[in-house]
């Protein structure tokens, strides 16, 4: 299984497919490294055979351009449909890595989402666990998919 690519797939899919955005990903990092710059950030836990978390860390700007896609009009602050729909795009993702592990025999119960958002935060535990980050790119802009799981 090639998570970094499964990561590619199901974002790209989803921007494509939901929101008309064609996305161009960066290579996935695998291990620590990659800063993450956020001022949203929305989490899923995952559990059963994989546990661990999701997480979609975007910058205001790249978060209120996806939401307005989402809503068809102008977003312009961090709102509670800014954090709905980052949370919605973590989901999508979520599911579609359900289906990619599912593929190769795990299966995965995932939570709902939790949205952080600020300047400066950090996410600690699950010693040992495996991280892959993807960038990606749109409208001149770079959000990240980051995948922290032990399996």
């Amino acid at each position: 299984m090639n998570v970094g690519q499964d990561i590619i797939t199901a974002t790209t899919e989803i921007f494509s497919s939901m929101l008309m955005i064609e996305l161009d990903a960066d290579e996935p990092i695998e291990g620590s490294g990659g800063e993450i710059v956020s001022n949203i950030t929305s989490m899923i836990g995952l559990g059963k055979d994989v546990r661990g978390m999701l997480a979609v860390h975007c910058p205001a700007s790249v978060a209120q351009d996806i939401t307005g896609s989402f809503l068809g009009m102008e977003v312009d602050e961090i709102n509670e449909d800014v954090k709905d729909a980052i949370g919605e795009i973590a989901n999508m993702v979520a599911g579609n890595m359900k289906i990619a592990f599912a593929e190769h025999g795990k299966d995965i119960e995932i939570a709902i989402p939790t949205t952080i958002v600020g300047k400066s935060f950090r996410t600690s535990g699950m010693s040992g666990a495996n991280r892959v980050v993807v960038c990606f790119a749109m409208n001149g802009d770079q959000f990240m998919v980051e995948l922290k799981y032990i399996d």
